[in-house]
């Protein structure tokens, strides 16, 4: 079954077309940092204009780079959510004008559960149950993944997300949006342990995560000692990291201990960060658990786990029909 997804959630237009649910034969995604980095962040209204603009060409180059004719897919499948429901919109209806004109069965997914099937798309994968954790710009979730459609929340966020936090920080230290890259790379070259900042763990059973702590240690820290120059900047940078890395390895390994799962699986935006990855590898490997994690680029926003995802809805007969609608918060796909 040859799959087309379209994925809009934030502020990249992608479209990807999936084989099987398991072989990407293209992914094309259309950023527009370059649009919001000026304001510091994601302006939904301009997001979804650039959806619109985007979002025919964008699905029509991935038609044509999977080598594939329109004729030849056999469904659809697009973000339901969650996400900015202006840019949504504008993916979810373009997918059901695009599969009720050629009669073709339609998936909205769930955008969190696409995130955990890009970990399926890589050449090795984990065997199921494994805990699973997703960590981006909007989200950072922990789950018991029972099959390929049981997942278990196990915990989430109280207040900010690891990605949020890396570009709330990133503002404060005037670096600008996005903040992921820019912070990996400035810690590269300061020392994570010259500034000790508070690691969140919530109590010892707690699996849920807070970085607000966190981003206002970092703001009091600059408060105090001003104006940070480079190497104090990049000393802050590799501190801020360390301590969210430190929560996010204790929480992931807690977790699958708790579950007796030998497997966990990292995806979302944050994970493409090789720090955050070799952290988790070391304590995963001291405690007998294998990490998994998706191809590079997989791990944010993309259409080829939307369509994986889309792939197995579209077997199971969850369809989308003509009056469902899209969502902006976290919800079943019924």
């Amino acid at each position: 079954m040859i799959v087309l997804g379209i994925e809009p959630s934030c502020d990249e237009t992608a479209a990807a077309v999936v084989t099987d649910g398991t072989s990407v034969l293209s992914s094309i995604v259309s950023s527009q940092v370059d649009v919001h980095h000026k304001y510091g962040g994601v302006v939904p209204e301009l997001a979804s204009r650039m959806h619109i603009e985007a979002v025919s060409h964008v699905v029509h180059q991935a038609i044509d780079r999977a080598g594939i004719s329109k004729e030849q897919i056999d469904g659809v499948a697009a973000t339901r959510g969650p996400g900015l429901i202006g840019a949504l919109l504008v993916g979810f209806s373009f997918a059901k004008a695009f599969a009720w004109a050629r009669r073709l069965p339609m998936a909205g997914v769930n955008h969190l559960e696409g995130h955990i099937y890009s970990v399926l798309l890589g050449d090795e994968q984990p065997r199921f149950p494994f805990v699973a954790l997703l960590v981006s710009g909007g989200h950072t979730n922990l789950y018991h993944v029972r099959s390929r459609n049981d997942f278990e929340l196990l915990g989430q966020t109280r207040d900010d997300a690891a990605g949020e936090a890396f570009d709330k920080v990133s503002k404060m230290l005037g670096l600008g949006y996005p903040g992921g890259a820019v912070i990996e790379e400035l810690a590269r070259q300061g020392d994570p342990a010259s500034i000790d900042f508070p690691r969140s763990f919530l109590g010892k059973e707690s699996l849920d995560f807070s970085f607000s702590g966190l981003k206002s240690a970092v703001a009091r820290h600059i408060h105090e000692h001003g104006i940070p120059g480079e190497k104090a900047m990049a000393d802050i940078a590799a501190g801020f990291q360390a301590a969210v890395f430190d929560v996010l390895a204790q929480k992931v390994v807690a977790a699958a201990k708790s579950r007796h799962c030998r497997s966990v699986a990292v995806a979302g935006g944050v994970a493409a960060n090789s720090a955050l990855a070799e952290k988790i590898g070391r304590d995963t490997h001291r405690s007998g658990i294998r990490l998994y994690l998706p191809p590079r680029e997989l791990c944010g926003d993309n259409a080829a786990m939307i369509a994986a995802r889309g792939d197995q809805l579209i077997r199971d007969n969850c369809l989308v029909r003509l009056d469902h609608d899209v969502f902006s918060r976290n919800r079943s796909n019924s």
